[in-house]
């Protein structure tokens, strides 16, 4: 979907931005003008973000957990 019509960013631009680091409106806006013409997208532009931002961040959080769940075992060795 296009979030800003005015610069042609669409949710998929602002994700990418996301997994590059991005993580705050004027970050944003520095990486893709986003908001920067007419305004009217900074609130949807914004959500998109935070979504992203939090998907992220469970994401990150079940890995640390399955890591944490894992017995690492040295194999036992015959000779």
């Amino acid at each position: 979907m296009i979030v800003c019509v005015c610069n042609n960013v669409s949710e998929k631009k602002i994700h990418q931005a996301v997994a590059m680091g991005v993580s705050t409106m004027a970050e944003l806006r520095e990486q893709l003008d986003v908001g920067t013409c007419c305004g009217k997208c900074a609130g949807c532009a914004r959500k998109v973000m935070r979504e992203c931002l939090a998907g992220q961040d469970k994401n990150a959080s079940g890995f640390q957990n399955f890591i944490q769940q894992l017995h690492f075992q040295p194999s036992a060795v015959t000779a």
